[in-house]
């Protein structure tokens, strides 16, 4: 039985790359596995062959089984001591180029990106940069444009922010709207929000800093050397990668040309 499963899942993930041009055929099986099993019940599937044969023909549902795939978890300012990190180590080299293009990779609905428009703005660097942020979610695409989170999670926020260093009320950075935080719109002034895929896609443009953090844990070895093979060559020399606290360069193929600049925070400039 456990024999059948896999074959269906297989193919499944195989059919989702031809139809649709996602690629899930080299993330961790277990977590593909995981998210595929939880689809099954929220779109009323009894087999991941059933599962196959309806996102095959109902697009709609390939959106709800995506979302599912690509769960967002994020919130801004997460784990606080990295982006204090960001400000005292990095900032200060960032200060030396006379323009910079950072690059936050599977940015998920947004969080990321404004927590680092917000931490270059305080050390102003915000008009002089153009962030990139790339997801394969166009969902989550759509939601970051927005700037629109829930006030439940605002609390939270702004604590991060105060850890990590901020300088102002986090409360400047939005207006509160019945149960929501609108962000202001001008921290996205130089954002470009663009649909990529680190399984599928090349490298777009030269960055003097590249975040990538809570996604390489989902691809096997051989993605997440794909996706330090993009990062490298997509970094200027001396740029900087940070990536998650579950994270590490250490045995990928491109372990050697890094060095950590903060390694508990999983910081590194390209050697």
């Amino acid at each position: 039985m456990e024999r059948n499963t896999e074959i269906e899942l297989r193919l499944l993930i195989e059919a989702i790359y031809l139809k649709y041009s996602y690629d899930f055929r080299d993330y961790s099986g277990a977590s593909i596995k995981r998210r595929v099993n939880h689809a099954l019940s929220q779109l009323e599937c009894n087999t991941i062959s059933a599962l196959q044969e309806k996102v095959l023909h109902d697009p709609g549902a390939f959106m709800q089984l995506l979302q599912l795939l690509t769960i967002p978890v994020s919130e801004m300012f997460r784990d606080p001591p990295y982006f204090l990190a960001l400000r005292q180590q990095v900032v200060p080299l960032l200060k030396t180029w006379p323009s910079i293009k950072v690059w936050i990779a599977g940015c998920s609905t947004g969080e990321e990106v404004y927590s680092m428009a917000i931490l270059l703005r305080e050390e102003g660097l915000l008009d002089r940069a153009i962030i990139y942020a790339t997801d394969i979610n166009p969902r989550s695409l759509d939601k970051a444009r927005q700037g629109i989170f829930s006030m439940a999670n605002v609390r939270a926020y702004t604590h991060n922010y105060q850890q990590a260093g901020g300088q102002r009320s986090f409360a400047d950075y939005y207006t509160a709207a019945y149960d929501y935080a609108i962000f202001d719109k001008s921290l996205c002034d130089n954002v470009t929000f663009a649909d990529h895929s680190l399984a599928t896609d090349s490298v777009f443009s030269e960055t003097q800093l590249i975040l990538c953090r809570n996604v390489l844990i989902y691809f096997n070895k051989k993605l997440q050397d794909r996706a330090f093979g993009l990062f490298h060559e997509s970094l200027c020399h001396r740029g900087f990668l940070g990536l998650g606290s579950k994270e590490t360069l250490d045995f990928s193929a491109y372990g050697n040309q890094f060095e950590p600049l903060v390694k508990h925070e999983r910081i590194y400039r390209k050697s």
